[in-house]
């Protein structure tokens, strides 16, 4: 437990990490980087180039300093932060090596405002908080070795499928190369998978959001093609699924993890909500409901630019068709020549939950969400100002940063 006087310097740090938070994490991960290169292998170039994880722990190092009297306010930060850990291969030998780094930062970014008793206070402070997320880290490692068919670390899978499913979305079917099986997993968890950039120099991991129901001998992940922009450079990993791994190639998978999942307690009704590739956790929840002949109303709202870029329309479509339980709403932002209304979609623009809110908004149901972060940002606005409860709202989001609220 930590001392008064240590949490009162911790916590007076507070403001001028919010201030300043970005500039000492931007120095750490270089300083970090340079003196352990190796790490560069674990974490998201992507995002570094970016400044996304910075900007991340920036906000993670200013809210534990905040919190620092009742480190539990952060409990849903925290688990969603061990659950990436373990699905990036963090282990309790890499939190030294970060705290290292960290303390020499506040020193190095600070100047004469870091004193002796203040890094003292944070090096107690970092101590508590890794020996925190090791625990829990060594937890969620213990359940993914005991699964049948589970593993910890990266275990070698080979593509037995890849199947388009728009102009910039493919899905990728995974098999373990040891013939081995494959382990339960909640619908909405991801894997993270690792694979050699040559542009780099570097293995390189990302997380894909599993794509079908639990259950099955393999598993499917469907990724999008980021083809970058003026302001954003293309995705390294992506492009390199997309041109370069084809059926019988072979990459490293991790076990399946994540906070983001269907709670299957009960029998409250079901509203997935999904902009653009957000759709594949949903695809996941709507997949499993389905196998199980669950008959609680479910709603599949999503969102995309045009036809184009609509993923798995025909199966979709094919569920709302057979089930009568499940209902459908497509919007498209523009909609093409030949797209006809009812099939290829339902409401032009963006996902206007007002507007179909006898359909979309259930008496006790519970929501999922997952899309862009502006895409999400709306839809919880849009979800309280119908009268939703926040408990009953459940989001999940690409990228370093939690869910937006």
């Amino acid at each position: 437990m930590l001392s008064p006087q240590i949490r009162g310097l911790v916590k007076g740090t507070a403001p001028v990490l919010k201030t300043h938070g970005v500039a000492l994490t931007r120095h750490f991960y270089a300083r970090m980087f340079q003196h352990n290169p190796e790490l560069k292998h674990v974490f998201n170039q992507g995002h570094q180039a970016g400044g996304e994880q910075q900007q991340a722990l920036a906000g993670a190092v200013a809210a534990y300093a905040e919190h620092i009297d009742d480190p539990s306010v952060l409990m849903p930060v925290v688990t969603r932060i061990v659950h990436k850990h373990v699905s990036l291969g963090i282990r309790p030998e890499h939190y030294p090596i970060v705290g290292k780094h960290l303390l020499a930062s506040i020193r190095e970014v600070l100047g004469d405002a870091a004193t002796d008793e203040l890094v003292d206070a944070w090096a107690a402070a970092y101590g508590q908080l890794a020996g925190l997320l090791i625990a829990e880290e060594a937890r969620l490692y213990g359940e993914s070795a005991a699964k049948p068919g589970g593993w910890t670390g990266w275990r070698a899978f080979r593509v037995v499928g890849k199947q388009p499913e728009s102009a910039e979305i493919t899905s990728f079917y995974l098999a373990p190369a040891d013939g081995g099986t494959v382990p339960a997993y909640q619908p909405g968890q991801y894997v993270s998978v690792r694979l050699y950039v040559p542009e780099l120099g570097l293995m390189q991991p990302r997380q894909y959001s599993l794509s079908d129901a639990p259950g099955q001998d393999r598993l499917r992940i469907s990724v999008k093609r980021e083809a970058g922009n003026a302001q954003t450079p293309a995705g390294r990993v992506s492009n390199a699924l997309h041109d370069r791994l084809e059926e019988g190639g072979v990459l490293d998978v991790a076990p399946p993890q994540g906070d983001f999942h269907l709670r299957e307690e009960g029998s409250a009704p079901v509203v997935l909500l999904s902009g653009g590739v957000g759709l594949t956790p949903m695809v996941s929840i709507l997949n499993h409901l389905v196998r199980l002949n669950d008959d609680r109303q479910i709603r599949f709202v999503h969102g995309c630019r045009n036809s184009s870029a609509h993923a798995m329309k025909d199966h979709i479509n094919s569920i709302a068709a057979e089930r009568g339980n499940v209902r459908k709403a497509v919007f498209y932002e523009e909609v093409g020549h030949g797209d006809q209304r009812g099939r290829d979609y339902d409401h032009t623009g963006r996902v206007d939950l007002h507007a179909i809110r006898e359909d979309a908004i259930v008496p006790g149901a519970d929501y999922y969400l997952c899309g862009p972060a502006g895409f999400m940002r709306a839809q919880r606005q849009a979800l309280a100002s119908l009268g939703v409860a926040e408990d009953r709202i459940h989001a999940e989001a690409f990228g370093s940063g939690g869910a937006p609220a």
